[in-house]
């Protein structure tokens, strides 16, 4: 093994997970110390909202037990990991960031954390989220405000901003995470670290308090990793994306695709909306588009299918299913912010007759065919995260206009999670003391080429990560 830090919440997931195999560390140790180091920093930054110190301690004795007697290991056996407060976790609470709903037990796993377990992943702690998860900030009236580890005054990103900031500062090396139109990508560009949307269909879906899921739910929304290091996304990705029974929309495609004809050619997007974007984004594709260059791979600016007309899709579906099923929901339950935000969210999304619902996803599948038809000459895409970078607090709610400006600047994540296809968020590097960073993707269920892709970005432009809040 190479040399590692000497602290155990410094090492990322696939050194723990070989260093536990091998006897170099037992998975107490590892449990343990990213125990600690949630005590120490967590205050700061708010962003675990429920420690599971015993169960975590004794799961990690079982694991010991388990090397010592040589059994066959999962793939994370014994490495801590968060899973996020919207997702069920047997025995536990899933308030999704609501008052409401505080004491509502999960009796079973969600199927990512079932898959994260069976890999031998023992779970320290419930991340923050907003309620419903629908904000990009991470604050309720219930756990509070999450904090970035970078700046006191901007979001670590939502939904999954608890599990991205507790990442980025060393509580645990993983984080199980989803994402419906950003929620993994965003935080981790907000924070400095790595994300996976796996590709629809890759990582089985399932929530047992949620049995019934709306159409855009199903055709929409994924579980995923997120970690400071591309290599512990594909361990996160191997693990999470075994079969569930309980998702009949699993797919049973091979991690690795067949492999592809070089040069690779890249299709660079600089300008989703039309509207420009940020100096700091625009140097950051840069910077990336001339390591992979470099690399060998192509860079072309092609003219692409519209991103514009797929975000707005995205979010007539999204929101508009929202109005149907969770608007009353939300004004009875939410918080005082959520209720505004979501007021400013119906205000672009008029009612639907069934005929303009329909409508829209027969568009959907003429647009995820235009695509792929295009990512099969182009088998990487290379996009900004966001078009600016990362909000204040708060500015969503600001005013109409601050809430559209927030969804305009978010349209690549929104566009392409109505595609459907993978995307790894992966940063860049430091501007003006902010995490800067790209969105990588590819062909439908080609998270390999995706996350190839990204690691020699993340290779020439490594960041410090765990790091102490900088506050």
């Amino acid at each position: 093994m190479r040399a590692l830090p000497t602290e155990p919440w410094k090492w990322d997931a696939a050194d723990l997970a070989a260093g536990i195999r091998a006897k170099v560390i037992s998975s107490h140790e590892a449990v343990a110390a990213c125990l600690d180091r949630i005590e120490r920093v967590n205050p700061t930054l708010n962003a675990v909202v429920l420690t599971l110190g015993d169960s975590a301690l004794a799961a990690a004795a079982r694991c010991d037990q388990a090397v010592a007697r040589g059994d066959d290991l999962g793939i994370l056996h014994g490495v801590p990991i968060t899973t996020k407060l919207n997702a069920d976790q047997s025995g536990v609470p899933n308030s999704s960031g609501v008052v409401a709903y505080r004491h509502r037990i999960a009796n079973a796993d969600n199927a990512a954390i079932a898959n994260l377990r069976k890999a031998g992943a023992i779970v320290i702690g419930r991340t923050n989220t907003p309620p419903f998860c629908l904000r990009w900030m991470t604050e309720n009236d219930l756990h509070g405000r999450t904090l970035n580890p970078w700046s006191a005054r901007h979001v670590p990103g939502g939904s999954t901003g608890g599990g991205a900031a507790a990442v980025a500062v060393g509580m645990g090396p993983l984080a199980q995470g989803s994402d419906n139109g950003g929620s993994i990508r965003y935080p981790a560009f907000c924070t400095g670290i790595c994300g996976l949307r796996p590709s629809l269909g890759r990582v089985p879906s399932y929530n047992p308090s949620q049995p019934e899921r709306t159409l855009s739910s199903q055709l929409i929304a994924v579980s995923g990793p997120l970690a400071r290091r591309v290599r512990d996304l594909r361990i996160g990705l191997a693990a999470m994306a075994q079969p569930d029974i309980r998702d009949p929309f699993w797919a049973p495609v091979p991690l690795t695709g067949p492999p592809l004809a070089h040069p690779i050619k890249v299709a660079l997007l600089t300008d989703p909306t039309g509207d420009g974007v940020h100096p700091s984004v625009a140097e950051s594709l840069r910077l990336a588009a001339r390591i992979l260059q470099n690399s060998g791979y192509v860079i072309e600016e092609p003219k692409l299918p519209s991103v514009t007309e797929a975000h707005r899709v995205w979010d007539l579906i999204c929101q508009g299913e929202l109005r149907e099923f969770l608007t009353n929901t939300v004004a009875e339950l939410a918080d005082s912010a959520m209720k505004q935000a979501i007021r400013y969210m119906m205000a672009r999304v008029p009612a639907m007759t069934l005929a303009e619902y329909l409508t829209l996803y027969t568009r959907r599948a003429t647009m995820v065919q235009e695509w792929s038809i295009m990512l099969e000459q182009y088998p990487v895409l290379l996009a900004p995260v966001s078009t600016r970078p990362q909000f204040v607090h708060g500015e969503d709610i600001l005013s109409q206009e601050a809430n559209d400006d927030s969804y305009r600047a978010q349209s690549t994540l929104t566009a392409f999670a109505l595609i459907g296809i993978p995307g790894v968020a992966v940063p860049t590097g430091l501007i003006d003391g902010l995490p800067t960073g790209v969105l990588v993707m590819a062909q439908r269920f080609r998270e390999d080429v995706a996350l190839d892709a990204a690691e020699i970005i993340e290779a020439h432009c490594p960041m410090p990560t765990p790091i102490d809040p900088r506050f």
